[in-house]
C-alpha cells in the first residue's frame, strides 16, 4: 500500500479479538472492536531486513495496518490499545467506502525498561482516495522514514525550519495544545468575571500564556 515496495508486502489478517480476548479492557472499547471495526489487515513491514534502509536506533520496525471500517468514526483508544500492546511502531490506515485517513502517534519505549511504550497524541490525514494521502518515503534509515510519516500525516502541527528531533516537534506541539485550552478556559473566566480588579488579573495572567504561545 501507499507505493511501498513489494518486498515490505505482509498482507495477514488479523482477528479484532487477539487485541483484547488476553487483556482486561473495557466493555466499551471491546464494543469498539466489535462494532466499529470490519477487519485488520497487516499490510506491510518496514524494516532494514525488508527495504534498503539503514537500521533505526529506535524504531526497529514500522508497520502498516489497514483497519476496515463498518462506521467512518472509530474511537481513538482502539488505535491506543494496540499501540500499548504491540512492541512496534504503526501507521494506521483507515478505511470507510473506499477513502483513507491516515494515522500514527508518536510512541517512545516507555521509562520502565520492558516492551511497553509511551503513545503520545495521535496525528492524522483527512479522508482521501489511497492515492491522494500525503504520505511518502523519505530517509535513508527507519527511523527517518518512520519520522517523516509522522510529520507528513501531521501537517503543520510538526512542521519547523530547525533541526529539531520530532520529539521536540511533538512536546512543542503538545504545550501549544496546552495553551491553547489554558487560553479559552481563562478567558471564559474573564467574561463571566464581574469585578474589575480580577478582570486585570486574570487578563495579566492571558497575556503571559499568548506570549508564550506566540513564542513557540
Amino acid at each position: 500500500m501507499i507505493g511501498l515496495p513489494k518486498s515490505t508486502e505482509f498482507n495477514r489478517r488479523i482477528p479484532n479479538q487477539k487485541f483484547y480476548e488476553k487483556i482486561s479492557v473495557s466493555p466499551t472499547l471491546k464494543r469498539a472492536f466489535i462494532d466499529q471495526i470490519k477487519a485488520i489487515y497487516w499490510r506491510n513491514k518496514v524494516a532494514a531486513t525488508t527495504m534498503n534502509l539503514a537500521a533505526g536506533e529506535t524504531v526497529t520496525e514500522l508497520e502498516v495496518l489497514e483497519v476496515k471500517l463498518n462506521v467512518q468514526q472509530l474511537d481513538e483508544a482502539v488505535l491506543r490499545q494496540i499501540d500499548k500492546e504491540m512492541p512496534y511502531h504503526f501507521l494506521f490506515l483507515l478505511e470507510y467506502e473506499g477513502k483513507y485517513q491516515a494515522w500514527t502517534a508518536y510512541k517512545e519505549a516507555a521509562v520502565t525498561g520492558s516492551n511497553a511504550f509511551k503513545v503520545g497524541a495521535y496525528y492524522h490525514t483527512d479522508w482521501l482516495p489511497e492515492d491522494e494521502l500525503p504520505l511518502k518515503v523519505e530517509g535513508l534509515s527507519v527511523d527517518k522514514v518512520y519520522e517523516n510519516f509522522v510529520r507528513q500525516i501531521a501537517g503543520d502541527a510538526l512542521q519547523t525550519d530547525s533541526e529539531e528531533s520530532l520529539k521536540e516537534s511533538v512536546e512543542k506541539d503538545e504545550r501549544r495544545r496546552q495553551l491553547q485550552k489554558q487560553i479559552a478556559s481563562l478567558q471564559a473566566k474573564v467574561w463571566k468575571e464581574k469585578q474589575l480588579n480580577k478582570q486585570v488579573q486574570l487578563n495579566g495572567e492571558l497575556k503571559k500564556l499568548r506570549v508564550e504561545l506566540n513564542q513557540l
